[in-house]
């Protein structure tokens, strides 16, 4: 594999590793480090990565697995239990904005349910690759999605009905 197949097929996946790995270890700098890392090592296996089927799929599984090993090994300062505390507390704090509060929703999910429509909403994989990635059935990473959707919807209409109350006193 040259320098420039490598930059087209490899390199140009690191702005997705960073945002899968940025769900996991939270700090912007540990989730760079996750991606130079996987770099620097599908740089030295490059010959092995050209007779891989699906490349991207084996870069997203290469940073969920990367980061669980970081995690377990404590070298990251917060992990997913630290992430939740520290999304509900900035949860309570007021927001208008409708972004903020549906990521916060999305954040508040199981860490399955959490992979699951980071990877099908925000990265657009199929449910073949997600399964893959995530080393799940297909019929899982269905179901997975099917709640986390249905929560973040429930979460979203509370927050909804909550708003149209307030109005309505006013």
């Amino acid at each position: 594999m040259t320098h420039d197949i490598f930059k087209n097929t490899v390199f140009c996946l690191k702005d997705e590793m960073y945002r899968f790995a940025k769900r996991f270890v939270i700090s912007s700098d540990e989730a760079e480090d996750v991606v130079q890392d996987l770099m620097m090592k599908f740089w030295q296996k490059k010959e092995e990565l050209a007779g891989f089927g699906n490349l991207k799929s084996y870069a997203m599984k290469s940073v969920k697995n990367e980061c669980l090993n970081r995690l377990k090994h404590e070298d990251v300062k917060m992990g997913f239990a630290d992430f939740q505390k520290h999304r509900s507390e900035i949860h309570e704090v007021e927001s208008n904005n409708m972004k903020d509060q549906i990521i916060g929703f999305i954040n508040e999910l199981p860490e399955k349910q959490k992979a699951v429509i980071h990877l099908k909403d925000v990265e657009d994989f199929d449910v073949v690759e997600i399964a893959e990635i995530l080393e799940m059935e297909q019929n899982a990473v269905r179901v997975n999605l099917m709640r986390a959707r249905t929560k973040v919807k429930e979460q979203i209409l509370k927050l909804m009905d909550f708003e149209n109350r307030m109005i309505e006193n006013l």
